[in-house]
């Protein structure tokens, strides 16, 4: 048939809903539903010949639950839709969408230049909830935009919202990736969270998980009745490479039918959902079997297709791989790269976690912190992702850094001091800068996706979140003189190991108005009359002090000043001026 609807899945019309469905395995196929009461035989797809399977129904609408009914070996069994964009529940049924009854009202937002961007990670259902017994959904969340805009982010990137087994997950064990978790709102009201945020500029990157599925709640197990070995059937490899932490159910990367239902998936995401950006989760696991290497070639020539199909649909947005394993491959354009924008970076975050929650000062390590700032990838300081916090790095067996700092005391001085200089090394390093939620009220424990964040925190530290807006103020250069934040340029002025004093400078072109100095203490005794190099002669007004008193009555409050650099130079600079600083302190001075 030459009028055949293109797509997979329940596909509306003016007339009716087509279905298509992949099952090579199968004898025959019916789509059962509310529009034909359920009756096992009456709408049957014919066979195209390929594996895949095709009908059309003038009586299916939107909202019409239905499934599959499979026949395979003289046995029929329902399936929930693969392509479902929108299901009762985990194991309920799939509901016929209509993504194009969505009203954007014109949403044309565009992403920030990638070295413009501040990063926040959320979890829907614990980033706010109306009880601790109800997880989070789209609009409570939506609600709370209001505090990212006044922090001055302008990203969310928000962990898995694909389907998942129960009410509450992590999202890491997405059931059905093309439907939009029950709980939190469906689709349409993910579709809204998107559409406000642009209006008040923010983007929005999304969490997707391709390197296992389920493992429980799992249709597509066997899906058409075909496996081999025991294994999955024909969405999952059914031999050794199946193997993952996460169960028996890695997707056979090299079967042509599962590569188009990934890659099908993560254009969705940017086509119907609108979002700017995707964060594919543990590639390792894509690329191999064991998490290292590269023994998946599949794998990672599937991340290459679907990048470069964003980069060509879709320039400006953004990919980005947690891999973790510092591997500028990953990040690379071309025949040998998997053509990621950017990498989540623990290049960066396990020195400077250590750095700043070490009780003991000779516990530090200048040059760690060091090699943490100034690594890049091919060459591109913007090709990583850097923080101090993140989903992972709060939880499994490690809490939040002011509880890092002090168990005892999460919200002591200690606590307030070393956690906020990590805020500022971030903020200070080369790279795309990322902060997990709550982090700027000192939330404390460790991240369950059953505990919503404290609110009242951002009250009871209204302080240390003004620091946090400040900082990220100076990293999107919202003056207009700290244009160097955004650079891809640092230099290594001072290093005092006995110290552990460290003095960076951050430039784009260079100049006034783009140059930027940082001096960072990371050690309990403060300086006075400290004298460092400074790149060029004059004014270098003070733009920001993290022991300011502002942010904290029991901090120092040294009265920290602008640097007026002489002549005399210092540190093989051909200016130098000397400085107060407080103890766990950031000094940032800009050229005038």
């Amino acid at each position: 048939m030459n009028d055949r609807r293109d797509g997979m899945g329940a596909i509306p019309f003016e007339g009716g809903t087509a279905f298509r469905v992949w099952a090579p395995h199968a004898e025959a196929v019916h789509v059962r539903g509310d529009f034909n009461e359920w009756y096992g035989d009456a709408t049957p797809l014919e066979s195209e010949g390929n594996g895949y399977w095709y009908a059309e129904s003038p009586d299916a609408r939107a909202g019409h639950e239905y499934l599959y009914a499979i026949t395979h070996a003289g046995n029929t069994f329902d399936r929930i839709d693969p392509y479902a964009r929108q299901v009762t529940s985990s194991v309920g049924n799939a509901v016929v969408y209509d993504d194009a009854a969505f009203d954007w009202e014109g949403d044309a937002f565009v992403i920030p230049p990638h070295n413009e961007l501040v990063i926040y990670e959320l979890h829907v259902g614990s980033f706010v909830a109306e009880s601790p017994d109800q997880p989070g959904r789209f609009d409570l969340v939506q609600e709370r935009l209001d505090h990212l805009v006044a922090l001055g982010v302008n990203a969310i990137q928000i962990m898995p919202v694909a389907e998942f087994a129960g009410d509450r997950s992590w999202g890491y064990n997405p059931a059905h990736i093309f439907a939009v978790e029950t709980a939190y709102g469906g689709p349409d009201a993910f579709k809204r969270l998107v559409k406000t945020a642009h209006y008040m500029g923010l983007a929005v990157i999304l969490d997707v998980v391709y390197n296992h599925f389920g493992p429980s709640d799992l249709d597509l197990w066997c899906f058409d009745g075909w496996s081999e070995n025991g294994k999955g059937g024909i969405y999952f490899y059914n031999d050794h490479r199946s193997a993952t932490p996460w169960g028996d159910t890695r997707p056979d990367y090299g079967r042509e039918e599962v590569r188009r239902f990934i890659r099908d998936n993560a254009l969705m995401w940017l086509r119907q959902h609108h979002v700017d950006g995707l964060r594919y989760d543990m590639t390792p696991y894509i690329r191999s079997v064991g998490g290292i290497g590269l023994d998946l070639p599949d794998g990672w020539d599937l991340m290459r297709w679907v990048n470069t199909s964003v980069r060509d649909e879709f320039p400006g947005r953004i990919t980005i791989a947690e891999d973790m394993q510092r591997d500028p491959r990953v990040s690379q354009v071309g025949d040998d790269g998997a053509a990621f924008h950017a990498q989540w970076d623990g290049a960066f975050v396990h020195p400077v976690r250590e750095a700043v929650t070490a009780m003991d000062d000779l516990h530090r390590s200048l040059d760690e912190v060091i090699e943490a700032v100034t690594t890049r990838y091919n060459d591109d300081a913007f090709q990583r992702v850097i923080y101090t916090e993140s989903h992972d790095e709060v939880a499994n067996g490690r809490a939040r850094v002011p509880e890092e700092v002090n168990p005892v005391d999460s919200q002591g001085w200690h606590a307030q001091k070393q956690s906020t200089l990590g805020a500022a090394l971030m903020f200070a390093s080369p790279g795309i800068p990322m902060m997990f939620q709550g982090q700027e009220f000192l939330q404390d424990g460790y991240f369950r996706d059953d505990v919503p964040l404290e609110w009242h925190r951002a009250e009871s530290f209204g302080g240390i979140v003004q620091m946090y807006r400040d900082l990220v103020h100076l990293r999107r250069n919202a003056g207009g003189d700290t244009r160097g934040l955004t650079g891809q340029h640092v230099a290594v002025l001072h290093a005092n190991h006995d110290d552990n004093m460290l003095v960076l400078h951050r430039w784009a072109d260079g100049g006034p108005g783009d140059d930027v100095l940082i001096v960072a203490n990371l050690s309990h005794r403060e300086h006075r009359g400290y004298r460092i190099g400074v790149p060029a002669e004059g004014h270098w007004p003070l733009a920001f002090n993290s022991d300011a008193d502002v942010y904290n009555p029991d901090f120092s409050g040294i009265p920290a000043a602008d640097l007026h650099a002489d002549a005399d130079g210092h540190d093989g600079q051909p200016a130098g001026a000397t400085l107060d600083i407080g103890p766990y302190a950031a000094l940032f001075f800009r050229r005038a």
